[in-house]
Protein backbone atom coordinates (compact mmCIF):
# COMPACT_ATOMS: atom_id res chain seq x y z
CA UNK A 1 0.00 0.00 0.00
CA UNK A 2 1.44 3.60 -0.62
CA UNK A 3 2.70 5.51 2.00
CA UNK A 4 0.36 7.64 3.79
CA UNK A 5 0.78 11.02 4.43
CA UNK A 6 -0.27 13.11 7.56
CA UNK A 7 -3.53 14.50 6.19
CA UNK A 8 -4.44 10.97 3.89
CA UNK A 9 -6.46 9.60 6.40
CA UNK A 10 -8.47 12.68 7.71
CA UNK A 11 -9.47 13.26 3.58
CA UNK A 12 -10.00 9.65 3.16
CA UNK A 13 -12.72 9.57 5.89
CA UNK A 14 -14.22 12.63 4.62
CA UNK A 15 -14.29 10.94 1.15
CA UNK A 16 -16.57 8.44 2.67
CA UNK A 17 -18.37 10.79 4.85
CA UNK A 18 -19.04 12.42 1.57
CA UNK A 19 -20.74 10.00 -0.05
CA UNK A 20 -24.22 10.77 1.74
CA UNK A 21 -23.93 14.27 0.71
CA UNK A 22 -26.90 13.67 -1.94
CA UNK A 23 -28.68 11.52 0.67
CA UNK A 24 -29.77 14.57 2.84
CA UNK A 25 -30.54 18.60 2.46
CA UNK A 26 -27.68 20.52 3.64
CA UNK A 27 -28.64 21.02 7.10
CA UNK A 28 -29.33 17.43 7.47
CA UNK A 29 -25.79 17.10 6.05
CA UNK A 30 -24.41 18.99 8.51
CA UNK A 31 -26.04 17.03 11.28
CA UNK A 32 -25.40 14.01 9.94
CA UNK A 33 -21.19 14.73 9.99
CA UNK A 34 -21.96 15.81 13.80
CA UNK A 35 -23.73 13.15 14.66
CA UNK A 36 -21.17 10.85 13.49
CA UNK A 37 -18.54 12.52 14.99
CA UNK A 38 -19.77 12.78 18.56
CA UNK A 39 -20.87 8.34 18.24
CA UNK A 40 -16.84 8.30 17.13
CA UNK A 41 -15.91 10.50 19.93
CA UNK A 42 -18.42 10.03 22.70
CA UNK A 43 -17.21 8.21 26.15
CA UNK A 44 -19.22 6.15 27.79
CA UNK A 45 -22.57 5.24 26.54
CA UNK A 46 -23.15 6.68 22.97
CA UNK A 47 -26.53 8.55 24.40
CA UNK A 48 -27.99 11.50 21.52
CA UNK A 49 -26.78 13.79 24.38
CA UNK A 50 -23.25 12.49 24.64
CA UNK A 51 -22.76 12.90 20.76
CA UNK A 52 -23.36 16.11 21.21
CA UNK A 53 -21.76 16.92 24.10
CA UNK A 54 -18.65 15.44 22.33
CA UNK A 55 -19.56 16.98 18.86
CA UNK A 56 -21.20 20.27 19.29
CA UNK A 57 -20.29 21.39 23.02
CA UNK A 58 -20.81 24.92 22.12
CA UNK A 59 -24.37 24.14 21.41
CA UNK A 60 -24.54 25.55 18.06
CA UNK A 61 -27.68 24.30 17.01
CA UNK A 62 -30.67 23.39 19.86
CA UNK A 63 -30.52 19.87 21.23
CA UNK A 64 -33.54 18.92 19.94
CA UNK A 65 -32.48 19.44 15.90
CA UNK A 66 -30.53 16.03 17.10
CA UNK A 67 -33.52 13.66 18.25
CA UNK A 68 -35.54 15.06 15.80
CA UNK A 69 -32.84 14.25 12.82
CA UNK A 70 -33.22 10.61 13.76
CA UNK A 71 -37.52 10.59 14.47
CA UNK A 72 -38.39 12.64 11.57
CA UNK A 73 -36.00 14.54 9.14
CA UNK A 74 -36.18 13.78 5.62
CA UNK A 75 -33.77 11.04 5.17
CA UNK A 76 -33.39 7.53 4.62
CA UNK A 77 -31.50 4.58 5.19
CA UNK A 78 -31.35 2.81 2.22
CA UNK A 79 -29.88 5.91 0.43
CA UNK A 80 -27.13 5.59 3.05
CA UNK A 81 -26.46 1.97 2.27
CA UNK A 82 -27.05 2.66 -1.50
CA UNK A 83 -23.75 5.15 -1.87
CA UNK A 84 -21.19 3.57 0.41
CA UNK A 85 -21.74 -0.44 -0.29
CA UNK A 86 -20.73 0.07 -4.10
CA UNK A 87 -17.54 2.12 -2.80
CA UNK A 88 -17.00 -0.39 -0.06
CA UNK A 89 -16.64 -3.57 -2.30
CA UNK A 90 -14.90 -1.42 -5.43
CA UNK A 91 -12.53 -0.98 -2.53
CA UNK A 92 -12.23 -4.49 -0.57
CA UNK A 93 -12.90 -7.12 -3.26
CA UNK A 94 -12.98 -5.13 -6.56
CA UNK A 95 -12.73 -8.69 -7.98
CA UNK A 96 -14.23 -12.18 -7.40
CA UNK A 97 -17.43 -13.24 -6.45
CA UNK A 98 -18.84 -11.28 -3.28
CA UNK A 99 -19.03 -13.18 0.22
CA UNK A 100 -22.27 -12.40 2.13
CA UNK A 101 -23.57 -13.92 5.51
CA UNK A 102 -27.00 -13.27 6.75
CA UNK A 103 -28.39 -12.97 10.39
CA UNK A 104 -30.43 -11.67 12.73
CA UNK A 105 -29.72 -10.04 16.18
CA UNK A 106 -31.76 -8.23 19.06
CA UNK A 107 -31.12 -4.44 19.80
CA UNK A 108 -31.90 -4.61 23.21
CA UNK A 109 -34.76 -1.44 24.24
CA UNK A 110 -36.32 -1.50 27.56
CA UNK A 111 -39.94 0.89 27.68
CA UNK A 112 -43.66 0.40 26.48
CA UNK A 113 -43.74 2.76 23.58
CA UNK A 114 -40.52 2.21 21.44
CA UNK A 115 -41.68 2.08 17.42
CA UNK A 116 -40.74 -1.34 15.73
CA UNK A 117 -39.88 -3.25 19.29
CA UNK A 118 -41.27 -6.61 20.24
CA UNK A 119 -40.27 -9.77 22.40
CA UNK A 120 -38.22 -11.79 20.56
CA UNK A 121 -35.72 -14.82 21.44
CA UNK A 122 -32.63 -13.81 22.85
CA UNK A 123 -29.75 -15.86 21.29
CA UNK A 124 -27.34 -14.92 23.34
CA UNK A 125 -28.94 -15.60 26.49
CA UNK A 126 -30.74 -19.00 25.86
CA UNK A 127 -29.08 -22.45 26.57
CA UNK A 128 -29.66 -25.89 25.26
CA UNK A 129 -32.71 -26.16 28.26
CA UNK A 130 -33.83 -22.98 28.47
CA UNK A 131 -35.32 -20.25 25.78
CA UNK A 132 -35.39 -16.37 26.81
CA UNK A 133 -37.14 -13.43 25.98
CA UNK A 134 -36.19 -9.89 25.45
CA UNK A 135 -37.81 -6.46 24.64
CA UNK A 136 -36.21 -5.30 21.62
CA UNK A 137 -35.67 -4.33 18.01
CA UNK A 138 -34.92 -7.67 16.26
CA UNK A 139 -32.66 -6.61 13.20
CA UNK A 140 -31.92 -8.55 9.92
CA UNK A 141 -28.46 -7.93 8.74
CA UNK A 142 -26.26 -9.12 5.84
CA UNK A 143 -22.82 -8.35 5.89
CA UNK A 144 -19.48 -8.54 3.70
CA UNK A 145 -16.76 -11.39 4.06
CA UNK A 146 -13.73 -9.97 3.46
CA UNK A 147 -9.88 -11.51 4.14
CA UNK A 148 -8.30 -8.48 5.45
CA UNK A 149 -4.59 -7.40 4.14
CA UNK A 150 -2.99 -8.93 7.78
CA UNK A 151 -4.36 -12.00 7.23
CA UNK A 152 -6.13 -14.36 10.33
CA UNK A 153 -9.52 -14.31 11.34
CA UNK A 154 -11.88 -12.52 7.96
CA UNK A 155 -13.67 -9.54 8.84
CA UNK A 156 -17.28 -9.15 8.44
CA UNK A 157 -18.65 -5.39 7.24
CA UNK A 158 -22.56 -4.53 7.45
CA UNK A 159 -23.77 -4.17 4.11
CA UNK A 160 -27.56 -3.95 4.58
CA UNK A 161 -30.35 -3.72 7.59
CA UNK A 162 -33.57 -4.82 7.80
CA UNK A 163 -36.08 -3.99 10.95
CA UNK A 164 -38.18 -7.36 11.47
CA UNK A 165 -41.44 -5.99 13.08
CA UNK A 166 -44.57 -8.35 14.43
CA UNK A 167 -47.18 -9.22 11.96
CA UNK A 168 -44.61 -7.79 9.12
CA UNK A 169 -42.51 -9.46 6.48
CA UNK A 170 -40.48 -12.47 7.98
CA UNK A 171 -36.74 -12.36 8.43
CA UNK A 172 -36.52 -14.58 5.73
CA UNK A 173 -38.25 -12.18 3.28
CA UNK A 174 -36.14 -9.26 4.95
CA UNK A 175 -32.95 -11.20 3.87
CA UNK A 176 -34.46 -12.18 0.17
CA UNK A 177 -35.29 -7.98 -0.07
CA UNK A 178 -31.21 -7.14 0.70
CA UNK A 179 -30.03 -9.76 -1.64
CA UNK A 180 -32.36 -8.60 -3.95
CA UNK A 181 -31.16 -4.99 -3.11
CA UNK A 182 -27.53 -6.07 -3.56
CA UNK A 183 -27.85 -7.69 -6.79
CA UNK A 184 -28.94 -3.82 -8.74
CA UNK A 185 -26.37 -2.30 -6.79
CA UNK A 186 -23.76 -4.45 -8.24
CA UNK A 187 -25.23 -6.20 -11.83
CA UNK A 188 -21.98 -7.20 -12.59
CA UNK A 189 -21.07 -9.30 -9.61
CA UNK A 190 -21.81 -12.73 -8.17
CA UNK A 191 -22.77 -13.48 -4.63
CA UNK A 192 -22.12 -16.55 -2.18
CA UNK A 193 -24.88 -16.24 0.93
CA UNK A 194 -24.33 -18.18 4.15
CA UNK A 195 -26.65 -18.12 6.83
CA UNK A 196 -27.08 -20.54 9.76
CA UNK A 197 -30.43 -22.99 9.40
CA UNK A 198 -33.27 -20.70 9.92
CA UNK A 199 -31.94 -19.00 6.96
CA UNK A 200 -31.51 -22.28 4.63
CA UNK A 201 -35.02 -22.00 2.92
CA UNK A 202 -33.46 -19.22 1.19
CA UNK A 203 -32.13 -22.05 -1.15
CA UNK A 204 -35.45 -22.03 -2.37
CA UNK A 205 -36.06 -18.84 -3.31
CA UNK A 206 -34.00 -17.84 -5.98
CA UNK A 207 -31.97 -15.40 -5.21
CA UNK A 208 -30.59 -13.59 -8.25
CA UNK A 209 -26.71 -14.18 -9.13
CA UNK A 210 -26.62 -16.17 -5.45
CA UNK A 211 -25.59 -19.25 -4.05
CA UNK A 212 -26.70 -20.27 -0.92
CA UNK A 213 -24.80 -22.54 2.03
CA UNK A 214 -26.71 -23.24 5.21
CA UNK A 215 -27.15 -25.66 8.07
CA UNK A 216 -29.16 -28.75 7.15
CA UNK A 217 -31.93 -30.00 9.49
CA UNK A 218 -30.72 -33.40 11.06
CA UNK A 219 -34.30 -35.14 10.29
CA UNK A 220 -34.48 -32.93 7.25
CA UNK A 221 -37.16 -35.23 4.11
CA UNK A 222 -34.73 -35.78 1.41
CA UNK A 223 -35.18 -37.59 -1.63
CA UNK A 224 -33.59 -38.69 -5.27
CA UNK A 225 -34.11 -36.86 -7.98
CA UNK A 226 -37.15 -37.44 -9.67
CA UNK A 227 -37.35 -39.89 -12.67
CA UNK A 228 -37.30 -39.42 -16.08
CA UNK A 229 -40.90 -38.64 -17.81
CA UNK A 230 -42.42 -41.95 -18.77
CA UNK A 231 -44.70 -41.00 -21.51
CA UNK A 232 -47.75 -42.38 -20.23
CA UNK A 233 -51.05 -40.25 -18.94
CA UNK A 234 -50.88 -38.79 -15.65
CA UNK A 235 -48.79 -36.00 -13.74
CA UNK A 236 -44.99 -37.13 -13.79
CA UNK A 237 -43.57 -37.47 -10.52
CA UNK A 238 -41.82 -34.93 -8.87
CA UNK A 239 -39.12 -36.42 -6.26
CA UNK A 240 -37.60 -39.90 -6.42
CA UNK A 241 -36.82 -42.49 -3.90
CA UNK A 242 -37.05 -41.48 -0.24
CA UNK A 243 -33.18 -41.18 0.90
CA UNK A 244 -32.21 -41.63 4.66
CA UNK A 245 -32.47 -38.40 7.09
CA UNK A 246 -29.10 -37.12 7.40
CA UNK A 247 -28.11 -38.35 10.84
CA UNK A 248 -29.19 -41.57 9.77
CA UNK A 249 -27.47 -41.47 6.18
CA UNK A 250 -24.38 -40.11 8.67
CA UNK A 251 -24.45 -43.02 11.25
CA UNK A 252 -24.32 -45.96 8.52
CA UNK A 253 -21.19 -43.80 6.90
CA UNK A 254 -18.01 -45.35 7.64
CA UNK A 255 -14.89 -43.26 7.97
CA UNK A 256 -12.91 -44.86 5.36
CA UNK A 257 -15.84 -43.18 2.83
CA UNK A 258 -15.14 -39.70 4.18
CA UNK A 259 -11.91 -37.23 2.48
CA UNK A 260 -9.57 -36.26 4.55
CA UNK A 261 -8.78 -32.26 4.40
CA UNK A 262 -7.49 -29.51 6.00
CA UNK A 263 -9.62 -26.50 6.21
CA UNK A 264 -9.51 -22.77 6.12
CA UNK A 265 -11.18 -22.27 10.02
CA UNK A 266 -11.64 -18.96 11.21
CA UNK A 267 -8.05 -17.66 10.52
CA UNK A 268 -6.47 -21.14 11.01
CA UNK A 269 -6.39 -24.44 10.10
CA UNK A 270 -8.91 -27.47 10.76
CA UNK A 271 -8.49 -31.41 9.79
CA UNK A 272 -11.71 -32.77 9.22
CA UNK A 273 -13.42 -35.77 7.32
CA UNK A 274 -15.71 -35.00 4.43
CA UNK A 275 -18.52 -36.40 2.64
CA UNK A 276 -21.12 -35.13 0.00
CA UNK A 277 -23.82 -35.79 -2.18
CA UNK A 278 -26.34 -34.65 -4.38
CA UNK A 279 -30.19 -35.06 -3.23
CA UNK A 280 -33.63 -33.13 -3.32
CA UNK A 281 -34.95 -31.62 -0.62
CA UNK A 282 -38.54 -31.17 -1.63
CA UNK A 283 -39.57 -28.80 1.05
CA UNK A 284 -37.24 -25.96 0.74
CA UNK A 285 -37.17 -26.58 -3.48
CA UNK A 286 -39.40 -28.99 -5.27
CA UNK A 287 -37.32 -28.50 -8.56
CA UNK A 288 -33.38 -28.33 -8.03
CA UNK A 289 -30.95 -30.53 -6.63
CA UNK A 290 -28.56 -29.00 -3.64
CA UNK A 291 -25.70 -30.60 -2.55
CA UNK A 292 -25.77 -32.38 1.35
CA UNK A 293 -22.62 -32.13 2.97
CA UNK A 294 -21.37 -34.07 6.02
CA UNK A 295 -18.28 -32.94 8.00
CA UNK A 296 -16.91 -35.01 10.67
CA UNK A 297 -14.36 -34.34 13.44
CA UNK A 298 -12.03 -37.16 13.08
CA UNK A 299 -11.72 -37.03 16.65
CA UNK A 300 -15.11 -37.64 17.57
CA UNK A 301 -15.15 -34.97 20.28
CA UNK A 302 -17.71 -33.37 17.89
CA UNK A 303 -21.08 -34.08 16.58
CA UNK A 304 -21.31 -34.56 12.99
CA UNK A 305 -22.27 -31.33 11.00
CA UNK A 306 -24.96 -31.49 8.14
CA UNK A 307 -24.66 -28.79 5.37
CA UNK A 308 -26.35 -27.58 2.12
CA UNK A 309 -25.61 -25.58 -0.87
CA UNK A 310 -26.95 -24.71 -3.81
CA UNK A 311 -23.45 -24.70 -5.79
CA UNK A 312 -23.37 -28.08 -7.08
CA UNK A 313 -19.57 -27.52 -8.20
CA UNK A 314 -18.77 -26.53 -5.01
CA UNK A 315 -16.57 -28.58 -3.27
CA UNK A 316 -17.32 -30.19 0.05
CA UNK A 317 -14.20 -28.38 1.89
CA UNK A 318 -14.62 -25.17 0.31
CA UNK A 319 -18.39 -25.66 1.73
CA UNK A 320 -17.51 -26.59 5.57
CA UNK A 321 -14.77 -23.31 5.71
CA UNK A 322 -17.49 -21.12 4.49
CA UNK A 323 -19.66 -22.08 6.48
CA UNK A 324 -16.95 -22.17 9.33
CA UNK A 325 -15.93 -18.14 8.18
CA UNK A 326 -19.61 -16.86 9.10
CA UNK A 327 -18.93 -16.68 12.24
CA UNK A 328 -17.29 -13.26 11.30
CA UNK A 329 -21.10 -12.13 11.85
CA UNK A 330 -21.41 -12.61 14.99
CA UNK A 331 -18.02 -10.35 15.94
CA UNK A 332 -20.10 -7.74 13.77
CA UNK A 333 -23.54 -8.00 16.08
CA UNK A 334 -20.90 -8.20 19.45
CA UNK A 335 -18.58 -5.16 18.46
CA UNK A 336 -21.44 -3.00 16.89
CA UNK A 337 -23.34 -3.29 20.43
CA UNK A 338 -20.36 -3.80 22.58
CA UNK A 339 -17.97 -0.79 20.78
CA UNK A 340 -20.44 1.30 18.91
CA UNK A 341 -22.73 1.34 21.66
CA UNK A 342 -25.82 0.80 19.36
CA UNK A 343 -28.16 0.03 21.70
CA UNK A 344 -27.23 3.24 23.76
CA UNK A 345 -29.08 6.18 21.53
CA UNK A 346 -32.28 6.83 23.41
CA UNK A 347 -34.51 7.12 20.21
CA UNK A 348 -38.51 5.93 20.71
CA UNK A 349 -40.78 7.56 18.62
CA UNK A 350 -41.61 7.17 14.86
CA UNK A 351 -38.83 6.39 12.61
CA UNK A 352 -35.80 6.98 15.15
CA UNK A 353 -35.11 3.80 16.89
CA UNK A 354 -35.14 1.79 13.66
CA UNK A 355 -32.85 5.10 12.21
CA UNK A 356 -30.46 4.83 15.13
CA UNK A 357 -29.73 1.05 15.11
CA UNK A 358 -29.39 1.08 11.31
CA UNK A 359 -26.54 3.85 11.52
CA UNK A 360 -25.16 2.31 13.85
CA UNK A 361 -23.91 -0.61 10.99
CA UNK A 362 -23.06 1.92 8.96
CA UNK A 363 -20.92 3.64 11.02
CA UNK A 364 -19.18 0.28 12.05
CA UNK A 365 -18.89 0.09 8.04
CA UNK A 366 -17.68 3.05 7.03
CA UNK A 367 -14.78 2.63 9.49
CA UNK A 368 -13.47 -0.31 8.53
CA UNK A 369 -14.12 0.90 4.78
CA UNK A 370 -11.90 3.76 5.81
CA UNK A 371 -9.29 1.95 8.30
CA UNK A 372 -7.83 -1.11 5.44
CA UNK A 373 -7.00 1.07 2.91
CA UNK A 374 -5.42 3.68 5.27
CA UNK A 375 -3.41 1.65 7.91
CA UNK A 376 -3.79 -2.09 6.81
CA UNK A 377 -0.11 -2.41 6.20
CA UNK A 378 0.66 -0.53 9.11
CA UNK A 379 1.11 -1.26 12.90
CA UNK A 380 -1.63 1.44 14.39
CA UNK A 381 -2.11 -0.20 18.23
CA UNK A 382 0.09 0.67 20.90
CA UNK A 383 1.99 -2.49 22.20
CA UNK A 384 0.53 -3.63 25.68
CA UNK A 385 2.27 -5.98 28.01
CA UNK A 386 -0.71 -8.26 28.60
CA UNK A 387 -1.17 -8.23 24.37
CA UNK A 388 2.15 -9.74 23.81
CA UNK A 389 1.22 -12.27 21.10
CA UNK A 390 -1.23 -9.75 19.44
CA UNK A 391 -0.30 -9.59 15.38
CA UNK A 392 -3.33 -8.45 14.23
CA UNK A 393 -5.85 -5.20 14.33
CA UNK A 394 -8.85 -5.53 16.10
CA UNK A 395 -12.05 -3.05 15.54
CA UNK A 396 -11.47 -1.33 18.45
CA UNK A 397 -7.81 -0.62 16.77
CA UNK A 398 -9.53 1.06 13.88
CA UNK A 399 -11.94 3.12 16.06
CA UNK A 400 -9.28 4.22 18.33
CA UNK A 401 -7.43 5.17 15.15
CA UNK A 402 -9.98 7.74 13.60
CA UNK A 403 -10.62 9.11 17.22
CA UNK A 404 -6.74 9.65 17.20
CA UNK A 405 -7.29 11.26 13.62
CA UNK A 406 -10.65 13.24 15.10
CA UNK A 407 -9.11 14.11 18.07
CA UNK A 408 -5.50 15.50 16.66
CA UNK A 409 -7.54 17.85 13.96
CA UNK A 410 -9.43 19.51 16.68
CA UNK A 411 -6.73 19.95 18.93
CA UNK A 412 -4.14 21.63 16.98
CA UNK A 413 -5.56 24.70 16.20
CA UNK A 414 -6.53 25.56 19.95
CA UNK A 415 -3.36 24.94 21.39
CA UNK A 416 -0.36 27.98 21.42
CA UNK A 417 1.47 28.82 18.79
CA UNK A 418 4.85 28.19 20.48
CA UNK A 419 6.79 24.00 19.75
CA UNK A 420 4.01 21.67 21.57
CA UNK A 421 6.29 18.64 23.23
CA UNK A 422 5.51 15.67 21.21
CA UNK A 423 5.62 13.32 24.45
CA UNK A 424 2.52 15.28 25.67
CA UNK A 425 0.33 15.76 22.36
CA UNK A 426 1.24 11.67 21.91
CA UNK A 427 -0.29 10.46 25.37
CA UNK A 428 -2.90 12.86 25.12
CA UNK A 429 -3.85 11.69 22.36
CA UNK A 430 -3.35 8.00 23.39
CA UNK A 431 -5.13 8.87 26.22
CA UNK A 432 -8.37 10.30 23.93
CA UNK A 433 -8.46 8.11 21.38
CA UNK A 434 -8.52 4.75 23.71
CA UNK A 435 -11.49 6.69 25.79
CA UNK A 436 -14.45 4.35 25.60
Amino acid sequence: MPKRTPGQPRAAWDAIVGLARGCFTSPGFSLFTTILTGWVLAPGRRTVTAMICAADPEGSRAHDAYHRFFRAARWSTNALWKVLVPHMVAVLCPTGTVVLDVDDTLYKKSGRRIDGAGTFRDAVRLTRNKVVYATGLNLVIVTLGISPPWGGMPIGIPVGVRLHRKGGPTTLDLAEEIICELASWLADRDFVLCGDGAYAPLAGRGLPSTSVTSRMRRDAALYEAAPKKTGKRGRPRKKGKRLSSPVAMAAELLDATFTSVTLEWRGGTKDLLVWSQQVLWYTVDKEHMVQLVIVRDPTRRMHDDFFVTTDLDASPAWVASHYAGRWCIECVNREVKQVIGAEDPQCWKYKGPERAASLSLWLYAAIWTWYIPTHGSTTTWIPRPWYRKKTTPSFLDALAALRRCLWSERIMPMSSSGPLNPKIIEGMLDALSRAA
